[in-house]
């Protein structure tokens, strides 16, 4: 028996139409379970709802859905049990007007500073001259002769004088010797032993042999400036 082709061709139409029940069921189904993760997010307790009223018999995935969000609501509830935590910042502490003030930092009066007091050089001899207050631009060997140099009546200029012709002779050193001559000491006595008339202590003590070529200066040329004249015309004086 022969059917018909338009019949054949209806009835595999038919069968492979989806039924219009189960098609609405899966939208229905699929649907709810999107809306209940979307509401999940703002309100967990409104998303358990709206899943577990889809459907008398919910699915494998609509369950497992159902218990993250049972989850989630279960662990809001704890958080909403945490005492709340104390700051960890510093406090700082109020004071109060019964904290009496420290006494105000006691600042100390200056001292009163002494004059200052005229240098004392000390001579290898174990005697000692009270440098002068205007010779305090010099020091050692040099400071005693412009003290001494003033104590003999000549001022800083004739000193000056004096400065140059002893650089000039022996630079100020008491143990100076000239060989060839055999001058000895700052103001080169020749012979050293001259000198002795002044102190014994005449080879070792500047103060002794700048004594000493002050007055041979002074007897001879009237004045350090007179001597260094002579000197600078002859080399010596």
């Amino acid at each position: 028996m022969l059917i018909p082709k338009k019949l054949t061709q209806a009835k595999h139409a038919a069968d492979k139409a989806p039924l219009p029940g189960l098609s609405r069921l899966v939208k229905n189904r699929v649907f709810a379970a999107v809306a209940a993760i979307l509401v999940a997010v703002s309100s967990a307790a409104t998303a358990g709802a709206a899943i577990t009223q889809t459907d008398d018999h919910p699915t494998a995935e609509e369950q497992l859905a159902s218990q993250i969000v049972t989850e989630a609501v279960e662990a809001d509830y704890q958080w909403r049990d945490v005492s709340t935590m104390e700051t960890i910042l510093p406090v700082k502490v109020q004071g109060t007007k019964d904290i009496e003030k420290s006494d105000a930092t006691e600042i100390p009066e200056p001292e009163h500073e002494e004059p200052a007091e005229e240098e004392t050089v000390s001579e290898s001899s174990g005697s000692s001259v009270d440098i002068a207050a205007d010779c305090s631009a010099f020091s050692g060997n040099k400071a005693i002769g412009c003290t001494m140099t003033l104590d003999a009546g000549w001022d800083l200029e004739q000193f000056g004088c004096l400065e140059s012709l002893w650089d000039r002779e022996s630079g100020w050193n008491e143990t100076a010797y000239n060989a060839g001559s055999g001058a000895y000491g700052i103001p080169q006595s020749l012979p050293g032993d001259k000198m002795a008339s002044h102190g014994d202590d005449w080879e070792t003590n500047p103060a002794t042999q700048i004594a000493w070529g002050l007055d041979y200066i002074e007897g001879r040329y009237g004045t350090p400036c007179g001597a260094w004249g002579h000197s600078e015309s002859n080399g010596w004086y």
